[in-house]
Parts: structure tokens; C-alpha cells; sequence
């Protein structure tokens, strides 16, 4: 990956870092500053230009469209045309006005600018002198208001019924560069969009009002491809056994869309018809399941998928329940293994783009993981195994109703928080965040020893919890209520899954040059991230030894990236460059990935995370 280059922008002196290729319009998304355009940057509106003071840029056909001869020849270009490939000045006029804006993802000033638009226009009477079609009137119309389109095909049916009805004020819907709908009147004060989080588990989805930028509905469901397979891994191999099992999980993954979407509708009261775009955000593997895509080369060395590109897609074709000639965008992935729901993290956070050094960890199946500021980053992903979302785990479970997910050891007592606990619900095992609490309280206690050996029984005798300490069909263990223990063997599990994403994390920093002393920011991300306690991830070495302040969770930062795309043009961008920006660190190439590991097994001595 080259060195990235320096724009620079006047009168605000805002600079920014990008790659080469960059368009100045994006660089000057990345930089925080907004450059006037409705036309989402694609050269067509004619309103971002900026003069270059410094650097070369060549007039294209679109400046020649756009700019007169004047401008053209005092170095006025548009900005969405001029890539960078040197260190570039400019000066940017001031916005004629400011657009909407709200504070979405992990405190992200976003500038509220939907890929949707909707424009009301009055179509010309046709006449003898003028016998332009009316789709020509219409695009000249839009033409006008900076926008150049390409036809569905119901649009013309569409454009034919408002004619006949002798309607000649329409409103143009726009999504992106398709022109989808043509509505009698104007409508211009009813458009909606959907962000989905497309989780190996769970689906969330979120009805927006694009022109309000408030969710309207929120709705969630279990991943109706669970019965093929609880992880990724299993649903590859599930797809591999051939063409009907691939279809299998392609239609399980659209119903499950489709049924979270129905929920919003119903939630809401607004029809598909009125909903014109959906933003999916999903690891590699589901966004490939969920087009049909064949995943096995994910699964097989040297693990490269079909696609990581992002996709607009017709959402007829993908078979999502939207306005008929409605869009369907996905994110780019980083790589197979860190997915385009980690570069929604990335848009949610912000964490590419401060000069601060922050470490991003999503902990799960798979620990992705991300680290670096605006002047270098890098990316990674962990095989954690299925311990944190209570696999291979004796009294292991999803967090439902009964599972333990907070454990305090204190005076000889062990008390415990329970999902449901408010409506009688009993604790009937641990679910991840249960487990990383239990364990880091064994430490605390002293039950349990930096190598994972829990106590023996001399030395247990006389502490507080000793007796809590037995045999459990031969195997030592920790009753934590009744009838649900923590084994030996469920230590050595969850070992092996924090030793993984901490031996990743401790790769991508090697290769930023970073230490624990270096990180201003840790972020947990993922609805399990989210209930981690910060103190027993530090305690049992799943993050760096910080000051536990310094650890923080980000929510399903996932879902608020797809959100943030999904209002705004500019953070639509700015997550289609993270694979140019963020390197890729592919773990089974490193060196001594093995020995680190290991060393990774043990926990931290106590005296290191009082130091921390």
C-alpha cells in the first residue's frame, strides 16, 4: 500500500490523508468538510468546484460540461473529477447552505445527504413545435436540477399513467443514478430507506426517514440459516455439499430480510412502495450466502473471495421486499475475514480517520480486529472459536432468558445478573459475557492461576469459595449456582479464544509499530461487545493492558454504519475507500503467530493489570 498524500484545504486549512486515486471531493469527506454538490459526486450537478492552487489537474469532459471557459482556464475543476496523485491545494467556496445534520454511530457528526432523491418537476406541454417524448421532457426537467439518470423500466409505464392523466406535475425518485419511480403530484415529503446488520445470528433492521433522518421502526430476528450451521464455517460447509444447499441458505437469509422488514412495515404503517433503498452491512460469507454466491473459496487456502467489492443491486433481483425497482447497496469487505460489517464498525467509529491511535476489537466466532489513526491503520481477523457465544462451553448458551451474564465473587458470596431474573427466570448457564466474568473473577479471587490451573484442594481449603471448588464428573470445576459449573476444560476454551484475538491484536499492532501504552481508545464492538465488562476483558488479557477508562463499548456499530450510509452520500464513500486505506494483515502469514499464541494462553499476572 503506497504513502498516502496531503490535500489541503482553503480557507479552513483542513488537511487530509488519502490514498492515490482519491477523488478531492472525497478527500475533503475524509477531512470533516462538506463541498456543496446534490449530485452525490458523480460530475453531473456541476456545484463542487474548487480552484486548485498548487498541484496539477487536468480539465475533464465533465469540467468542460460544467465549467465555462474562464473558470476552466483560472483552475476551477470540480472536485469529483480531480484524483489525486500529489500533494494538491485548493480553495473551496462556502456552502450557499448548510445541509441537515445529526450525531449518529460512536459521537459521528453526520451530514444528513441520502443517496435517494426525490424531485418534483412540472413536465412542458407537449405540442406540435415540441414533439420531444416525455421521458426526454423529464430528464431535461432533471437535467436541470443537476441530475443525469437511467431509467427502470416500470418508470415509463409510470411517466404514461401521470400523462393520461393529464398530470404534468411528477416527482422524480433517484436513487444513486436510477431513476426508479415517477409519482403523480408532488411526493416529495414521503421517502424511506432500510439499514440491516446481517449477523451469523441475529438480523437487525432499521426503517429510516430519509428526509427527517429518523429511524421509524426497528426490528430484529433470529438468522433463519441457523439450523444449517451456528457459525460461518459450518454454513460454508453446508453450502459446499452442493447447488441446493446453497440455495437453501440463499432463500433462508431473504426470508429472514423479508420477514424483518414486513415487522417494520407493520410497526410503522409506511408500505414498501414508499421504501426506496436498503443498506446491508454483513460479514463476507452472509453477503455471499445471501446472493447465491458459492463461499467455498472463503473456506479454502489461500481464503479469497468471489467478491468484496461493494454491490448495487436491483433488490427485485436479490428478492427483498422493497419498492419494486428499489436498490439494494452493500459494503466492501476488507478482506474474506474481516467483512463489510467491520468497515461499517470503521464508518460507525470514525477510527481511520483522528489522529487519535485507537484499537477496534469485534469479538466473536471470529475476533476482527482494527487498529491505527487517519496516518496508518491496519486490519485483521482472529479464529476465536465458538466459546463466547457459549459453544463448546459445558453449561454454555446464547444470551436468553436464564443465562448468567455478570458473576461477582465477593465475601465469600457469588452473585450473579441473569437475563430475564425480572420475571423469574433462573440461571441455567453462561452465556460470553457471563463467561468472561466468571473467569476474570476466579482470577481476582485467586482461584484461579495465571496458567488456568485452578486451585487444589490444600489450597483451597482455606479460601472463602473453596468449596465452591470440586469434582464435576472427573473433571475440576466451579459451581457457580446450581447445576452450572465452569470446568477445567471450559477454562482451557475460553484460553484458546482470547490467546487467538489477542495474538491478532498483537499482530496488527507489530506491524503499526504500537504498544499498549500507545493506544488512547479501546473499542468493543457487536451486541456481545456491548456487554463486556471492560475490567474483566483487561483482567483476562482479551484487550491490552490499558487503563480500563480507556475501554469502551461501541454498540452494534455496525448497524449504525449502515445507517450512517444509508443518510449519507459522503459516509457512502468514505466506506467504499477503507479497503484502499486499511491494510490487511493476513494472520496464518505471520511468522510466529504459533509462539505468540501460546504465550497468549496464560492471563495476565495480577500484577500487570493493577499496573495497567
Amino acid at each position: 500500500m503506497g504513502a498516502k498524500l496531503e490535500v489541503t484545504y482553503r480557507p479552513s486549512d483542513k488537511t487530509a490523508h488519502v490514498p492515490a486515486g482519491t477523488t478531492l471531493f472525497n478527500a475533503a469527506n475524509w477531512a470533516g468538510l462538506p463541498i456543496e454538490s446534490t449530485c452525490g459526486g458523480r460530475g453531473t450537478c456541476g456545484k463542487c468546484k474548487v480552484r486548485i492552487l498548487h498541484g496539477e489537474a487536468e480539465p475533464t469532459p465533465a469540467d468542460h460540461r460544467k465549467l465555462d471557459a474562464g473558470e476552466i482556464a483560472d483552475a476551477w475543476r470540480l472536485s469529483c473529477q480531480v484524483e489525486v496523485h500529489e500533494d494538491i491545494e485548493c480553495d473551496v467556496p462556502r456552502l450557499m447552505s448548510m445541509p441537515k445534520a445529526a450525531t449518529m454511530g460512536v459521537n459521528r457528526f453526520v451530514l444528513l445527504e441520502p443517496n435517494v432523491a426525490k424531485v418534483a418537476v412540472t413536465l412542458p406541454e407537449p405540442s406540435l413545435e415540441d414533439h420531444r417524448s416525455a421521458l426526454t421532457r423529464l430528464a431535461a426537467a432533471l437535467d436541470e436540477e443537476g441530475y443525469e439518470t437511467n431509467p427502470c423500466t416500470r418508470v415509463l409505464a409510470e411517466l404514461a399513467m401521470a400523462l393520461r392523466e393529464e398530470d404534468l406535475d411528477v416527482t422524480a425518485v433517484i436513487v444513486g443514478d436510477h431513476l426508479v419511480a415517477v409519482e403523480p403530484g408532488d411526493t416529495t415529503d414521503t421517502m424511506y430507506g432500510v439499514a440491516f446488520d446481517i449477523g451469523t445470528t441475529t438480523v437487525v433492521g432499521t426503517l429510516i426517514d430519509l428526509r427527517a433522518g429518523a429511524p421509524a421502526a426497528v426490528a430484529s430476528t433470529i438468522n433463519k440459516q441457523a439450523p444449517f450451521g451456528g457459525d460461518v464455517i459450518a454454513r460454508m460447509g453446508h453450502a459446499m455439499k452442493g447447488d441446493e444447499e446453497l440455495e437453501q441458505l440463499r432463500l433462508a437469509a431473504v426470508a429472514t430480510i423479508n420477514e424483518v422488514l414486513e415487522e417494520l412495515y407493520s410497526e410503522s404503517g409506511i408500505p414498501r412502495q414508499k421504501v426506496y433503498e436498503l443498506v446491508i452491512a454483513g460479514n463476507a460469507t452472509m453477503l455471499s450466502l445471501l446472493l447465491g454466491v458459492d463461499p467455498r473459496s472463503i473456506a479454502l487456502s489461500p481464503f479469497t473471495a468471489t467478491f468484496l467489492e461493494p454491490l448495487d443491486l436491483p433488490a427485485e433481483d436479490v428478492g427483498l421486499n422493497i419498492h419494486p425497482d428499489g436498490r439494494v447497496q452493500t459494503f466492501p469487505s476488507i478482506g474474506a475475514y474481516v467483512g463489510a460489517d467491520i468497515v461499517a464498525d470503521v464508518v460507525a467509529t470514525g477510527l481511520v480517520r483522528e489522529d487519535r491511535t485507537r484499537l477496534l476489537v469485534d469479538v466473536g466466532t471470529n475476533g476482527e480486529i482494527v487498529c491505527g489513526s487517519s496516518e496508518r491503520s491496519a486490519a485483521s481477523s482472529a479464529p476465536a472459536g465458538p466459546a463466547f457465544e457459549g459453544g463448546q462451553i459445558l453449561h454454555g448458551m446464547r444470551a436468553t432468558d436464564g443465562a448468567i451474564e455478570g458473576v461477582t465473587l465477593t465475601n465469600g458470596t457469588v452473585e450473579l445478573q441473569v437475563i430475564g431474573a425480572e420475571n423469574g427466570a433462573q440461571p441455567r448457564g453462561l452465556c460470553g459475557s457471563g463467561l468472561i466474568d466468571v473467569v476474570a473473577q476466579l482470577r481476582l479471587t485467586g482461584l484461579l492461576q495465571e496458567n488456568g490451573l485452578y486451585m487444589n484442594d490444600e489450597q483451597a481449603a482455606s479460601h472463602p469459595l473453596g468449596a465452591n471448588l470440586r469434582d464435576h464428573d472427573g473433571i475440576r470445576a466451579f459451581e457457580i449456582a446450581p447445576g452450572v459449573v465452569l470446568t477445567q476444560l471450559d477454562v482451557r476454551e475460553l484460553q484458546s479464544a482470547k490467546g487467538s484475538i489477542a495474538t491478532g491484536i498483537e499482530v496488527v499492532m507489530g506491524a503499526l509499530g504500537l504498544q499498549a501504552e500507545d493506544l488512547e481508545e479501546v473499542m468493543l464492538a457487536g451486541s456481545f461487545g456491548s456487554y463486556i465488562n471492560p475490567e474483566s476483558a483487561r483482567v483476562v488479557g482479551l484487550v491490552p493492558p490499558v487503563a480500563v477508562e480507556k475501554i469502551i463499548a461501541a454498540g452494534n456499530a455496525a448497524s449504525e454504519g449502515a445507517k450512517m450510509a444509508l443518510l449519507s452520500f459522503r459516509e457512502r464513500e468514505i466506506a467504499f475507500e477503507l479497503p484502499n486505506v486499511i491494510e490487511y494483515i493476513e494472520l496464518s502469514g505471520a511468522e510466529d503467530f504459533n509462539e505468540r499464541f501460546i504465550r497468549n494462553l496464560a492471563f495476565p499476572s495480577l500484577e500487570q493489570v493493577a499496573a495497567a
